[in-house]
């Protein structure tokens, strides 16, 4: 179980009992495939690592908890999909149920620091609605559009649209 992400995340995986040895190996084995996918699901509701894993330790466990209907599923992309949902689903719900951070006191300066490229970009898409930020988000981490489309519950052509359109809105935010 510990090797399904990366090294360089802090991610200890749950401790689950398993009632055979196919059931374990089915589950580990599913996970390692998306392990890629669920991080990047957990990754894009929040920038801390802590947080990360753990969003990435309740969406494990919420798997778990589904896996009958995960191991019915048998095609890859409806597997891919119905697992991306349940850990987007995991991460909201975990956020929703989080106390948000006090506010700093007035008068506090932040330390400066110029915003970068990258970060003023990331800033912009966090502030899109909820399916135009997924949809721009698959698509800068590679997915095609077939995939992403997949993902969402839309056709191809209507995400080339819809990227077309955030694009546009993008640029146009970056400008101001």
């Amino acid at each position: 179980m510990g090797v399904f992400f990366s090294q360089g995340c802090n991610f200890h995986p749950p401790v689950l009992r398993y009632s055979s040895v196919t059931e374990r190996e089915t589950f580990n084995g599913l996970m390692l495939r998306y392990r890629g996918l669920l991080f990047s699901v957990c990754r894009r509701y929040s920038s801390d690592g802590l947080d990360v894993d753990d969003l990435l330790q309740e969406a494990t466990l919420r798997l778990w908890d589904l896996r009958e209907k995960l191991f019915g599923i048998t095609l890859a992309p409806k597997q891919a999909a119905w697992i991306w949902r349940v850990a987007r689903s995991t991460c909201i719900d975990l956020q929703r149920r989080t106390p948000t951070p006090t506010p700093m006191p007035y008068g506090y300066d932040p330390p400066d620091e110029e915003p970068t490229l990258h970060r003023h970009l990331h800033e912009l898409i966090a502030l899109l609605p909820e399916p135009d930020r997924t949809i721009v988000t698959l698509h800068l981490e590679g997915y095609d559009y077939r995939e992403i489309g997949q993902q969402v519950g839309m056709t191809k052509n209507n995400i080339g649209v819809r990227l077309m359109r955030i694009k546009e809105k993008l640029k146009q935010q970056w400008d101001c």
